[in-house]
């Protein structure tokens, strides 16, 4: 997972990022929600066990590649190259079709791997990823090398039991990704639109091993939320909505791309609570990851059961989806597409959209669908106003947040308000030195 950087490093790196030189070698293709939807199906075939052993044995050859490279598996690195040769050697003898994509980025040659599934169909696709390089200042075997072994092993369980999905089945393992997500950007960029919108469903999964772990899902799309908050209900686990990951991982290049995304995460430098240390263990007052982007990365910077809970989560979610039986949330949408300039440290905006049609009162669980493009969503308070002047507060700004956009979708209880009349999306600017606009905002009831 990329740092949090200050807000001139960030812009700075953003100028670099834009202006990386890409070549493909193959073009393939804030309050967070507050109210549960329905549970979601389960899958046609049960989904095995993940053993964690395996998963682990691919950690111990990660750091093995690391301790033989200098001491890390860093974009541009010799170690970099023997992870993505190890990751798809595997895939190769497991009946895999791989392709190997590379780019350029500051001036050194990076590498995505992508692997299908034979099978499936082939207009429906799953796809499950994880960035495989680390920073150049340790080996980064929970960051990020626990993802990357969690949905290898997923992989080679789907070998191993000859799934037949549904739909089909596709992994990638992003090179460059604590530059800026650069390969995971290049790869959705060189999808035709075509093939873009032939995937369904993106998880990502950048840090599932943390040594002092925390249980967070992906809030972006309530189904898959509920997909991952479910199955660890069933392990009599709690989750929470992650903050913490947002826009820092791979998932942020699917969704500018409108691709739903989801994923699970265990923590990386943020501190954990004392009720969460209550409700998961560990220890509170000390980060989720003490060895984040730190030479201490190593493969004893790994807590076991998170790990194996994690693990066992992703192939739940590979297996139940490409099954077919998860579907995005359904419902009358209504749409306001027309964008709304958000002046610098200045007043509120709003933008209006007209509701009609409905009989009676909102639902309990109205979806808020927002796409703010913004350089600093920090700055960002976002409230949605209904047509009888009830405001619902859906984001805070936050000094600490410091990436680009928003683009999630919230969930209100708007019950005690009637739904015919105009709803507004109130956005203001509390920060200075930043700029930005509404994209687009719906409403699905």
């Amino acid at each position: 997972m990329t740092e949090h950087a200050s807000r001139r490093s960030r812009l700075c790196r953003s100028a670099l990022s834009t202006g990386a030189v890409v070549t493909l070698a193959a073009a393939l293709f804030a309050p967070a929600a507050v109210a549960a939807p329905a549970p979601s199906a389960a899958p046609a075939a049960a989904a095995p066990d993940i053993p964690v052993a395996n998963v682990k044995a691919h950690l111990a050859q990660l750091q093995s590649i690391a301790t033989a490279n200098g001491g890390n598996r860093a974009h541009g690195r010799s170690g970099y190259k023997a992870s993505i040769d190890y990751v798809k050697g595997t895939l190769d003898a497991a009946g895999f079709t791989t392709t190997l994509q590379t780019f350029s980025y500051n001036g050194s040659t990076g590498y995505n791997l992508v692997a299908d599934w034979p099978g499936g169909d082939t207009s429906h696709v799953v796809m499950a990823g994880a960035h495989l390089d680390s920073v150049t200042g340790g080996p980064g075997i929970n960051d990020n090398g626990s993802g990357s072994a969690g949905i290898l092993e997923t992989a080679l369980a789907v070998s191993r039991a000859g799934l037949k999905p549904a739909k089909h089945l596709r992994f990638g393992w992003w090179g460059a990704e604590e530059y800026g997500m650069v390969g995971s950007t290049n790869y959705v960029k060189g999808l035709p639109a075509a093939e873009r919108s032939k995937i369904d469903t993106y998880l990502n999964f950048d840090m599932i091993g943390s040594p002092n772990p925390g249980y967070f899902t992906y809030r972006y799309d309530t189904a898959l939320d509920a997909l991952f908050r479910d199955y660890f209900a069933g392990l009599g686990i709690s989750t929470e909505q992650d903050f913490e990951g947002d826009g820092r991982s791979d998932h942020a290049p699917f969704q500018d791309a409108g691709i739903r995304v989801g994923g699970l995460f265990s923590g990386a430098d943020y501190t954990k609570t004392s009720a969460q240390a209550a409700k998961w263990g560990g220890t509170a007052g000390q980060p989720f990851d003490r060895c984040y982007h730190s030479s201490c990365d190593t493969s004893a910077n790994v807590n076991d059961t998170a790990l194996d809970r994690m693990s066992d989560a992703i192939a739940y979610a590979v297996w139940t989806l490409s099954a077919g039986d998860t579907t995005p949330p359904t419902g009358t949408v209504f749409e306001n597409t027309a964008d709304v300039q958000i002046p610098d440290y200045g007043a509120a905006v709003t933008s209006d959209l007209a509701v009609t049609g409905r009989t009676g009162n909102a639902p309990a669980t109205l979806q808020v669908g927002v796409d703010i493009k913004h350089t600093w969503r920090g700055d960002l308070v976002i409230d949605l106003v209904a047509p009888n002047g009830t405001t619902f507060r859906l984001k805070n700004s936050s000094g600490s947040d410091s990436a680009p956009n928003v683009q999630t979708t919230y969930t209100v209880n708007a019950s005690a308000v009637p739904a015919n009349g105009t709803w507004k999306l109130k956005v203001q600017d509390v920060g200075r030195q930043d700029t930005g606009y509404i994209d687009s905002w719906k409403l699905t009831f």
